[in-house]
């Protein structure tokens, strides 16, 4: 029987890149209670100039003790340092995309190994503290265990029993806790204090738009915060677009992916992707985002 303690950060090569030259180093990073399988649907659809790395955190499943203890931000910098060179690319989804969110926050530091471009799924993100309030809070710890339901409910593909997977759920909440909960509360009320003005690299928000634990406004908020960012939301998908919604997810991450690895047009600053989406958010940094309205 093997008692060694689990290592907190387990980084894996998921797929090395099927096209000759040098690949485009994707670190996938998966979110609160799930694992590194959330990404098999992609790795099988990837675009082949991609060679894919996964990292198992420690909040993945029931967790390893005293995760939260350090600041999320610190388990992507490890997952990051033991890649063999920088990622090209990093992905995030849920809790993990708002960890990737808080690290390209420090990316001024000279250790930082900032990449080209990110991907963050189904992220938590308001712009203004004022959008917090009691009934937010109440929210998401009153509807937590239903968030860890549904993610049961993707991952076994319809598999489980309603009350089976109920009383999964339900002990996966109690082994995240208190505090493993109060992290990702914090991460998400630090939001509104990033200098996402400051992140100048491309970045893809996805969204599924029948999302009940990271709401669609809110990655369209986040894409408009950004200097190059393009939002899309899925329709009817959840939380979880990259199982839900496969080829889609797959169709729109690559399409990005793309854009990072084909040289510039003559004189082109921006693609047309990125023109766009400037031009969205030109138009949206119009309206008073104090209006915002989150259900």
């Amino acid at each position: 029987m093997n008692t060694e303690p689990a290592q907190p950060v387990v980084v894996r090569r998921a797929r090395t890149a099927g096209t000759p030259g040098t690949p485009l180093r994707v670190l996938l990073l998966h979110g609160l209670a799930g694992s590194a399988a959330v990404w098999a649907p992609f790795a099988e659809r990837a675009d082949p100039a991609c060679e894919l790395w996964t990292a198992e955190l420690p909040w993945r499943g029931f967790g390893i003790r005293g995760w939260h203890e350090r600041p999320a931000d610190a388990w992507v910098e490890q997952a990051v340092a033991r890649l063999p060179d920088a990622p090209d690319v990093v992905v995030g989804h849920s809790f993990g995309a708002n960890a990737v969110l808080a690290w390209l926050s420090r990316q001024d530091q000279p250790s930082h190994r900032t990449p080209r471009g990110a991907v963050l799924i189904s992220p938590f993100y308001r712009p203004r503290e004022e959008h917090f309030d009691w009934e937010a809070m109440s929210y998401y710890l009153n509807r937590f265990q239903d968030v860890l339901s549904d993610g049961l409910r993707v991952s076994s593909r319809g598999q489980l029993a309603p009350d089976v997977r109920e009383e999964m759920a339900r002990k996966v909440r109690d082994r995240i806790g208190p505090y493993g909960w109060m992290r990702f509360f914090d991460t998400y009320l630090n939001t509104p204090r990033l200098p996402v003005e400051r992140m100048s690299m491309p970045f893809l928000i996805l969204g599924g738009g029948t999302d009940i634990a990271a709401f669609p406004d809110e990655a369209r908020s986040l894409a408009r915060a950004l200097p190059d960012a393009t939002a899309r939301i899925l329709p009817d998908a959840g939380h979880f677009t990259m199982v839900e919604r496969a080829a889609e997810f797959a169709e729109a991450v690559n399409g990005f992916l793309r854009t990072l690895t084909a040289p510039p047009a003559p004189d082109a600053g921006h693609s047309a992707a990125s023109a766009d989406a400037s031009a969205d958010r030109s138009s949206d940094r119009s309206a008073d985002l104090s209006a915002m309205e989150y259900d």
